[in-house]
């Protein structure tokens, strides 16, 4: 029997668009503050509890981000999260066309 190569499919970058997920870019964009939440804990060595002493920040916040849970979290809060860890964040924004499908439907 001969197995058939794999289909090999470029993601456009935002799993959740890949994915069709409403708010696929909020979600991306919590995803990638939320990485870098984690990255300064690992960074400082900072368990939850030791990051709510140095933030003020409820522990349970940095516990959601550390279980990648954002349903109650917002952006702003994320970015609060960040700045109390005495990082900064700096946000590049570029606004492009949606692609048309083939029904003449935004994507």
């Amino acid at each position: 029997m001969k197995t058939r190569e794999p289909e090999i499919i470029r993601g456009s970058g935002n799993i959740y668009r890949d994915f069709d997920l409403p708010n696929a870019d909020v979600r991306q964009l919590k995803a990638v503050l939320a990485a870098a939440i984690i990255k300064t804990l690992d960074r400082k060595e900072l368990s939850v509890r030791n990051a709510q002493r140095l933030t003020g920040i409820d522990a349970g916040d940095f516990s959601r981000v550390r279980n990648a849970d954002f349903r109650r979290i917002s952006v702003e809060r994320l970015i609060a999260m960040i700045n109390h860890l005495g990082e900064r964040v700096d946000v590049k924004i570029k606004v492009r066309r949606r692609e048309r499908t083939t029904k003449g439907v935004a994507a």
